[in-house]
């Protein structure tokens, strides 16, 4: 009696890649949607240009004077992905020590792969610091990212942004005039800043996001203040409340209130700040029985997740775990199973013992990341449009291996420094939040 061999289907490993899904869209090949076909082009067709870029912020209105980047030469932009690939590795074999790569978790697959080091804003701060043997230092990330890179790192080392533009919409919502006018309005309503009431507090302390200017960290560490992440941002504001009555919190007012409000600080205690209108459109009681002052600002990638997004991720996948990261809307944070940052996303991920099925409300190269990197669960964007972070995108292979290659013949492009003036008060506010380490707290559920 024969028998008929019948061979065991290939399952074919998830594509993590973004830029071959969104390739896939504009020629035809899925029918998918994305926000913009322009992202299928090279980020250099737009590094001439004022504005983000295509993705998730190309609506924003980009400040005049932002960085952009010069033009990259011939050979980059006209390389095929596995050329650069081939281009990076050989230029990070020669160099070896002498240069390290970190990688923010929203970077694109091809840039990612290779990271000596992949992390949140929190832990590529931790890392930059950790590695003092390393002569340059490449940050795969935004334009505030590497000036935090440069005010940790040592005099010696020089911190390298691959490309100049990428810079973030939100980090600038909030100026440096901007913030020192709210001050100084603040102080006509609270009285002396500086001043300690009976308890040994001050009116009001400033407490900036990470992603915020090297300029908005310096005026922090000036005023008694400190730095947060979304890793550690509940951590931070107990820090502060420990001395001072009230909290200025900028530029994100999503994870400002959403953390607040899960301390137990009544919505109507945490008025917005809008830098255009006298007071920031409060009154000043409205002012004087804050507990947290939110600055009118926010991330065109988390503010695309919705809760219509979610009750449909609910009704076509019954028992999904919805987890969303807190610069959300706080509709969208509390219709979700939870809220964490990137890190914390990634963990409660990987903690999962049981194949499970997870909606996330996060950037999509980490999503698509994730759900290549643990098959056996269902991993999706809550939101459905493929649309990046327009200025994460902006790094691309080909400015990373012209930088490496750059670096392997002795010249340091696209440093970025912070002069001494700004970097001194701002790395006592970084050092104050490197200090507040939030408790490690294990995934529910």
């Amino acid at each position: 009696m024969s028998t008929t061999f019948v061979p065991t289907p290939t399952v074919q490993p998830l594509d993590a890649s973004v830029d071959h899904a969104i390739q896939s869209i504009v020629s035809g090949a899925s029918t998918d949607a994305t926000c913009t076909t322009d992202l299928a082009a090279g980020p250099w067709d737009f590094d001439a240009r004022p504005g983000y870029g295509p993705g998730s912020s190309m609506g924003d209105v980009i400040p005049t004077g932002a960085p952009r980047q010069g033009e990259l030469p011939v050979e980059y932009r006209e390389a095929s992905e596995e050329d650069l690939d081939e281009r990076i590795r050989a230029a990070k074999t020669t160099l070896g020590d002498r240069a390290v790569v970190l990688g923010h978790f929203y970077q694109r697959e091809e840039v990612v792969r290779h990271a000596d080091y992949v992390g949140d804003s929190f832990q590529l701060a931790t890392a930059a610091k950790e590695r003092p043997d390393a002569e340059a230092i490449v940050f795969c990330g935004v334009h505030f990212m590497a000036e935090t890179a440069d005010l940790l790192s040592g005099p010696d080392q020089a911190v390298i942004l691959p490309n100049l533009a990428a810079g973030c919409s939100m980090a600038d919502m909030a100026d440096i005039d901007q913030v020192e006018d709210c001050w100084e309005q603040l102080a006509d309503v609270l009285g002396d800043l500086d001043a300690q009431d009976e308890s040994g507090r001050v009116p009001v302390i400033p407490v900036t996001y990470m992603n915020s200017s090297a300029a908005i960290k310096g005026f922090v560490g000036r005023h008694g203040g400190i730095v947060c992440t979304s890793s550690n941002a509940q951590t931070v504001l107990e820090w502060a409340f420990e001395r001072g009555r009230r909290v200025l919190f900028f530029p994100d007012q999503h994870l400002g209130r959403n953390t607040a409000k899960a301390m137990g600080v009544p919505l109507d205690r945490m008025p917005m700040w809008n830098p255009r209108k006298a007071l920031g459109g409060s009154t000043v009681t409205d002012l004087v029985d804050s507990r947290v002052i939110l600055w009118h600002g926010f991330c065109s990638v988390h503010r695309r997740f919705t809760v219509a997004q979610i009750d449909q991720a609910r009704a076509e996948h019954p028992g999904v775990r919805v987890i969303v990261h807190p610069e959300c809307p706080m509709d969208v944070v509390d219709a979700a199973d939870e809220a964490g940052s990137t890190d914390y996303i990634r963990r409660a991920i990987a903690a999962a013992t049981t194949p499970s099925t997870f909606a996330i409300g996060t950037e999509i190269n980490l999503v698509r990341r994730l759900a290549a990197q643990f098959p056996q669960h269902e991993i999706f964007c809550l939101d459905p449009v493929v649309c990046p972070c327009s200025t994460m995108y902006r790094i691309h292979p080909g400015y990373l291996a012209w930088v490496l290659e750059e670096l392997v013949a002795g010249r340091a492009p696209n440093r970025i420094t912070v002069t001494a003036d700004v970097a001194d008060p701002a790395r006592v506010a970084l050092e104050r939040m490197l200090a507040a380490k939030p408790p490690v707290v294990a995934s529910t559920r």
